[in-house]
């Protein structure tokens, strides 16, 4: 396997050529394998000179990574996540170049490869910790030193294919402020968008607000959004969502009554929906049900549901389920399902009926905060749908969705869920989605959008050519990840893959190498060992037990189960496909600890408690922040590997 130098560029001079650190290549052997035969012969001196002389003209097209230390030097902060992101736009799309990084024959890169390792440290990787003199520059690339040979019949410890190839290792900085370090997900798969796209929303924004009306029905969820937020499609609309057993769908509306002309035309209803549910035997099902009428204010359903299997967790902290109210519930699902079924179905015709029919009443419209989880709830696929989370933005914009109640308070400047650990309250959690539809029909379809200029990477791909040949559209994109990234970042991907353990994500990634140009990888296996993922508590996610501490032959195994993965995959890509490979942050562990504690302390104090009354372990102080700050810049550290495969 070649070892790729990314050669460090010299301060460039505006009148001279820079000055550059040549890559460095093995001597070429006497002997070479031919083509057809797994053998070695000669070759002649007159075929080899020829040979020599196809390899160099070949050589100076083969793209490479050419670090400046000139430019490096001058900045204040190591490279950024976002920095990675563009490198990866300009090298497969039409982004600017760097001013740290020169691509050279970026047009001769087929593919970009970027892959994510959290939890590979520069300890196990035997390198030098960052300098933190005064005299030395943190932010310069370290050189990587070849491994040790192996004895045979050894593995080498650690992940020497990183050492054997790459030369340089490239520390990066994580977004984030001095008290908290932001995703490097979400700012890896975001960016700026253009100023010609800027423009372009602009006037989208401008001729909404001019033709803004109060009609409900503007706001109702596409098809494609339905899709791509993973609603549950009745089969008449697409034939997309396979219903398991016990699953209903809302009636199709009847083709005539699409016809009938507005006026006179009943208006559609709208329902409000909120439900709960238990983890029980089979894992989750509903415990409550609320439907609130938006013209009337009126609760036109609210019922505690009877789980047809013995409950295993209330998840009161959720749900505000207790066992004492579901022992009163007498109403099944069955029955609660078809209820709802009859309030969001159009009335039936009486086909004896010989006086002229009354105007269809059209199917009503659901809304509801996720309402695609009450949904999946009840087992009914619905219409016409309208979901806060996604009319409302979050503040760093898609594919993060608001919470309900960060909504409310912001937008409505009133507090709901604050029961604790009591859990929420379905029809209050029912009347804040009427309240925010209220305030959306008054203010027009702009309120609650944040303006932020920020779009998917994969939407910035989708306008782009391809810079190694390809029109607009022609970059197929990929992400393989843990999860369901479909749900998140890799929602606007070409293809996206949900994994739950590294192995499928190595099985996954090779899969889609041949079909796609840019394809992003994550390996988690390192972070989890070493107790660095903790998953936040929630209604689907209980509260994780402690990691144990690894030990120094567990953290050997994991990485030479890496090496082996990073191995087979860089032998997989195609002659020229770029390879990023980017650590993202350092060990987040103490920096989370510390503003848990701080959370905690500023909650006390908004409770009304007196400073005085704690004691010294629960306070916060002057020491305490710059000891948070510190662990900040410490986890925000990263290292970078680039090279282009041979």
């Amino acid at each position: 396997m070649k070892r790729h130098v990314p050669s460090p560029v010299a301060a460039e001079m505006p009148t001279k050529k820079a000055k550059i650190v040549e890559t460095v290549t093995e001597q070429q052997s006497q002997l070479e394998p031919t083509g057809d035969e797994q053998e070695w012969t000669k070759v002649e001196k007159r075929k080899k000179k020829k040979m020599k002389k196809a390899e160099v003209k070949l050589d100076t097209s083969q793209p490479r990574f050419m670090y400046s230390n000139a430019e490096i030097t001058k900045r204040n902060h190591a490279v950024g996540i976002e920095e990675i992101r563009d490198l990866a736009l300009h090298i497969i799309a039409d982004a600017p170049p760097p001013n740290w990084l020169r691509v050279e024959n970026a047009d001769k890169i087929p593919k970009v490869v970027a892959v994510l390792i959290p939890g590979l440290t520069p300890e196990i990787l035997s390198l030098p910790p960052l300098p933190t003199s005064a005299m030395s520059n943190p932010n310069l690339p370290i050189s990587i030193p070849l491994p040790p040979r192996a004895e045979p019949g050894t593995t080498q410890p650690g992940v020497p294919f990183i050492a054997s190839t790459f030369s340089h290792a490239c520390p990066t900085r994580a977004p984030g402020d001095h008290m908290r370090m932001h995703s490097v997900l979400s700012t890896f798969f975001s960016g700026p968008i253009s100023s010609t796209e800027k423009k372009r929303r602009m006037a989208e924004r401008e001729m909404s607000e001019i033709f803004a009306n109060r009609d409900p029905s503007q706001y109702i969820l596409t098809l494609d959004q339905m899709v791509e937020n993973d609603y549950p499609i009745p089969s008449y609309m697409a034939d997309v969502f396979q219903k398991s057993p016990g699953w209903v769908e809302t009636p199709e509306q009847p083709k005539e009554s699409l016809l009938t002309p507005d006026e006179g035309k009943p208006k559609r209803k709208i329902y409000s929906i909120d439900c709960e549910m238990c983890l029980t035997e089979d894992g989750k099902e509903l415990t409550r049900v609320c439907m609130i009428d938006f013209d009337t204010g009126i609760v036109v359903y609210d019922r505690l549901v009877k789980p047809g299997k013995p409950v295993t967790d209330y998840l009161t902290r959720w749900s505000g389920i207790t066992a004492e109210a579901l022992a009163t519930a007498t109403t099944t699902f069955s029955e609660a399902q078809a209820h709802i079924l009859r309030i969001l179905s159009p009335p039936s015709k009486n086909p004896f009926s010989t006086g002229k029919s009354p105007p269809e009443t059209p199917t009503p419209i659901l809304i509801g905060h996720s309402l695609e989880s009450d949904l999946k709830a009840l087992k009914i696929c619905h219409p016409f749908c309208i979901d806060t989370a996604i009319i409302y933005h979050h503040p760093r914009g898609r594919p993060l969705k608001p919470g309900l109640a960060w909504l409310t308070k912001k937008w409505c400047n009133r507090e709901i869920q604050t029961r604790g650990e009591g859990g929420h309250d379905p029809e209050e959690d029912a009347r804040a989605c009427l309240e925010l539809l209220q305030k959306k029909l008054i203010e027009g379809p702009s309120f609650g959008e944040f303006k932020t200029d920020y779009e998917s990477i994969f939407e910035r791909m989708s306008r782009s050519t391809r810079r190694a040949g390809g029109g607009v559209g022609s970059i197929k994109s990929a992400v393989v990840d843990h999860g369901n990234p479909h749900m998140m970042h890799g929602n606007k991907a070409t293809t996206s893959i949900g994994c739950t353990n590294d192995e499928e994500v190595l099985k996954n990634i090779l899969e889609a190498i041949p079909s796609h140009h840019f394809l992003f990888a994550r390996f988690m296996a390192l972070a989890h060992l070493q107790g660095w993922v903790t998953p936040k508590a929630s209604q689907d996610v209980p509260p994780p037990e402690p990691v144990p501490t690894p030990t120094s032959e567990d953290i050997a195994a994991a990485a030479t189960t890496l090496n082996t993965q990073l191995k087979a995959l860089h032998a997989s890509l195609p002659p020229r496909t770029a390879l990023i490979i980017f650590t993202g942050h350092s060990d987040p562990r103490r920096m989370s600890a510390l503003n848990q504690r701080k959370n905690v302390f500023e909650n006390v104090i908004r409770n009304g408690t007196a400073v005085q009354t704690l004691q010294p372990a629960e306070q916060w102080s002057t020491s305490d922040s710059r000891s948070l700050e510190e662990a900040v810049e410490l986890a925000k550290r990263g290292l970078l590997f680039l090279g282009v495969k041979s």
